[in-house]
């Protein structure tokens, strides 16, 4: 399943996941954001990484904060827009 959203005022993120056991699976975030330190984009795809698939934005954006270690710098991208993202590719890839 692929999704995609643009933050308003910020940037792309893409989200690229499977959906097994009603929990998601392979989740692969990118775009053209940044992050500091470039391993905090490990500490989102696993945040993210076995939530279920029926979350809402509220609670994919809070599992993303709660993995984020202290002092993360994210630049054109916020949990509640990868949480965004991540709710286009389920509601896209259910519609098809």
């Amino acid at each position: 399943m692929h999704g995609e959203y643009k933050m308003p005022g910020g940037k792309l993120i893409v989200v690229d996941l499977a959906v097994r056991d009603g929990c998601l699976d392979r989740v692969q975030v990118s775009g053209d954001f940044f992050l500091e330190p470039d391993d905090a984009l490990h500490a989102i795809d696993a945040a993210l990484e076995g939530q279920r698939a029926d979350a809402d934005e509220h609670m994919l954006a809070a599992a993303v904060r709660a993995q984020l270690a202290p002092g993360v710098m994210m630049y054109g991208i916020s949990p509640q827009a990868i949480a965004v993202a991540v709710r286009r590719a389920i509601d896209q890839g259910t519609d098809a």
